[in-house]
């Protein structure tokens, strides 16, 4: 065997590299080794879903390995640290591992217990978040309890996986108690640290819209201070108070522990700072970063993993055969938006590009910017593309790394 590749992570990035690794020409070359602390490969969409009754939560878990093709090692172990002068990991029980390329795809960690009180009183009773199973089953019991009041929906900070999952929960939240015929006993707010209900003028625009039409509150340039769990409210930094009877929110993120325990590897909330069109660090030249792990100015979404995917897998290439590398991911990212009443939206955009109307992937193809059935349908059908397309490091047919320009429509802001 020549060049030894260790993937860090074994979630959707790291699994989708592996596999593209193993399928790329040549790869009876390499020896790739990923590394995870356990054995459970989580789809996170699916958790915005379980709340709501609609996804069970032993469907979304699955084994990590064996989303992985054959002749991909796989080592279930704790990461200690990483030694980029040394080109070592350090693993629990004192193994270390020596690389060639070393691919960070460790993603995101939630990190409740930086904000005041968010894990004291009524965490886990009237305070929840739905990013991570255990708060996403225990979200849909208070639902099933919840006979009135206010629901507050609050992003502590940026950044966050999954950037629309808390307007879609908004949005849900609207459909579940219509259905239940106590929407009118329950006012939903949706509080966030930016100007507007999204980062991009022409998104937040609709999807402000939206919210306002559906009666959900908007409050803008909320920043989570502290919550006060006796006292049911979320008080922001500026002083400015929101009571709740049910506060859902999404806490603070940062990345693995383990980039803080290593030297030089990432930045001051554990992100791996990389370039951000051909994702190799930007001091070690044969470390590499990919999905929610990457310090990147672009969303932390599952489909941003699986764009970069095909740079990432090109790029390692290039690089073992000492050949300069390719600056071709554009900040590509592609979300449904689930608006409730088996209707959603879609969104694609990048770097340059902010999300427009139109449609996707060309001037025939699903409605960008506008609630469809179709839309909805392309959110469920993700599941299996996911499992069996994404994951397996194959290419959507019609879809590829870039963004594409066809079929979008540039509008004045």
């Amino acid at each position: 065997m020549g060049h030894h590749i260790v993937i860090l992570g074994a979630g959707t990035a790291g699994t989708l590299t592996a596999n593209r690794l193993r399928r790329m020409p040549g790869a009876d070359e390499y020896r790739i080794t990923v590394v995870d602390q356990d054995d459970d490969h989580v789809y996170q969409p699916g958790l915005l879903f379980v709340p709501f009754g609609l996804a069970q939560p032993h469907h979304l878990v699955r084994s990590r390995p064996r989303q992985l093709h054959s002749g991909i090692d796989y080592l279930q172990a704790r990461i200690e640290q990483v030694d980029p002068a040394a080109r070592t990991v350090r693993l629990a029980g004192g193994r270390r591992l020596s690389y060639d390329v070393l691919v960070v795809a460790s993603g995101a960690r939630l990190l409740p217990e930086e904000t005041e009180g968010l894990t004291g009183s009524g965490w886990g009773e009237n305070v929840f978040t739905f990013y991570d199973l255990p708060g996403a089953v225990g979200l849909q019991h208070a639902l099933e309890r919840f006979d009135g009041g206010r629901i507050v929906i609050d992003v502590a900070d940026l950044p966050v996986k999954c950037p629309v999952a808390p307007l879609e929960f908004a949005f849900l939240a609207d459909w579940y108690f219509r259905r239940c015929g106590s929407r009118d006993r329950v006012q939903l707010t949706y509080a966030t640290p930016l100007d507007g209900a999204f980062t991009k003028p022409v998104a937040a625009k609709v999807l402000g819209g939206l919210l306002e039409r559906k009666g959900i509150e908007l409050v803008t340039e909320f920043n989570l201070g502290e919550v006060d769990g006796r006292g049911g409210r979320l008080v922001a930094y500026d002083g400015r108070e929101l009571p709740y009877d049910l506060a859902v929110v999404v806490p603070l993120h940062g990345g693995a522990e383990y980039v803080g325990r290593s030297p030089g590897l990432g930045d001051e909330l554990d992100f791996v700072p990389v370039d951000r069109r051909t994702l190799q660090h930007r001091d070690h030249p044969e470390v590499f970063a990919i999905g929610d792990a990457a310090g990147l100015p672009a969303s932390k979404a599952g489909s941003v993993a699986h764009f970069e995917g095909e740079t990432l897998t090109h790029n390692i290439g290039r690089f073992l055969r000492g050949q300069p590398l390719d600056g071709f991911f554009d900040g590509h990212t592609n979300c449904f938006v689930e608006t409730g009443f088996h209707k959603a939206l879609l969104i694609d955009f990048n770097y340059d590009t902010e999300p427009l109307p139109g449609h996707f992937p060309a001037t025939v193809g699903l409605p960008l910017l506008k609630e469809s059935y179709a839309n909805h349908l392309g959110k469920l059908a993700f599941e299996w593309f996911y499992w069996h397309s994404l994951l397996p490091g194959r290419e959507l047919p019609g879809i590829g790394g870039q963004m594409p320009e066809h079929g979008k429509q540039r509008v004045r802001t």
